[in-house]
């Protein structure tokens, strides 16, 4: 019988107030996000002591830390639960790129284990190199193994299940809204943004999620009118675009006041949905005269997520 382990890679978050600035400074150490080409520990911890304080602010708001770390331990024990039905010797992993447990953790307790196969499957549907691909940098980093047991898994952004996922949280969440205004509603699929320096690289990010969108509301036969944002942007490089405070704003200026704001890019809920969406652009909402905005619950414990995880999982197995 096959020994298999499966790694879910995720960014982690801080898991305490104290934990903001080694996290950033994790997090501007990354070269395939911030690539110097000499200083880059001197340039993170800077950058990470000045941004930490404001940081703080925003995690104070949301509880303190970061729910992602919590989010994707359910993800990885579920997962587990299911592929241990067909396949008992299968154990399911954790690995976060900016906090515990790291990468090179993970490895060494991997490798300790003599698995027949090691399956990388990463919690960012849409494949770029600033998430799955730096993932898997790092994790090429450490593994000395044999790299014939390695099988990565770059995306999935059109998988089946995940997309029923996806409009399954949607249907529960358009219940929220009062019945007379069901047919107006507009949604607002956020993603987050990228430079737009990486798109003309190559990066396919931005057009895995386009196809996300439209996937998504193919499967609802267009039940509302939607549109496509991007948020989080650092910096002054041109970023994707439209930004989603200022779709925000031009759906109100063709009063469009009921909006259903989707997390498309993210598969748990951290800062940028519980901060960013749900209290920086909820105020922008107000601001401009929005009569209903509501922010749509990330994947976090769906069973239809974890059966598109699952399914994944079996069909490299079986190649």
């Amino acid at each position: 019988m096959q020994k298999v382990a499966v790694v879910l890679f995720n960014l982690g978050g801080p898991d305490s107030i104290e934990a903001i600035e080694p996290f950033l400074y994790n997090l501007f150490c990354d070269p395939d996000i911030f690539n110097l080409p000499f200083g880059q520990k001197l340039f993170a911890k800077f950058i990470s002591s000045m941004r930490a304080p404001k940081v703080a602010n925003e995690y104070k708001l949301i509880g303190g830390k970061s729910p992602i770390n919590e989010w994707t331990e359910k993800q990885r024990s579920m997962l587990e639960v299911s592929l241990r039905n067909n396949y008992e010797s299968i154990d399911v992993y954790t690995a976060m790129r900016y906090w515990n447990p790291l990468t090179k953790e993970v490895v060494a307790n991997i490798e300790s284990k003599n698995y027949d196969k090691i399956i990388l499957l990463p919690l960012y549907p849409h494949y770029s190199i600033t998430t799955t691909g730096s993932s898997f940098n790092e994790w090429n980093r450490h593994y000395k193994g044999d790299r014939t047991k390695l099988i990565f898994v770059n995306d999935y952004y059109i998988n089946p299940k995940y997309i029923e996922a996806i409009n399954q949280q949607i249907d529960e969440t358009l219940l929220r809204f009062d019945e007379k205004v069901r047919n107006e509603i507009q949604i607002v699929f956020s993603a987050h943004g990228t430079p737009i320096s990486l798109v003309k690289k190559g990066d396919p990010y931005s057009q895995h999620i386009k196809q996300t969108v439209e996937t998504v509301m193919k499967l609802r036969k267009y039940s509302h009118d939607h549109h496509l944002c991007f948020q989080s942007k650092v910096g002054p490089m041109k970023w994707l675009e439209p930004a989603t405070d200022t779709m925000i704003e031009k759906l109100v200026s063709q009063n469009k006041k009921n909006l259903l704001i989707v997390p498309i890019s993210f598969v748990s809920d951290h800062v940028e949905t519980l901060f960013e969406l749900d209290i920086e652009y909820r105020h922008v909402a107000e601001k401009v005269g929005i009569d209903n905005y509501i922010v749509m619950n990330g994947l976090n414990d769906s069973q239809l997520f974890i059966e598109a995880l699952s399914d994944i999982v079996k069909a490299k197995l079986n190649e």
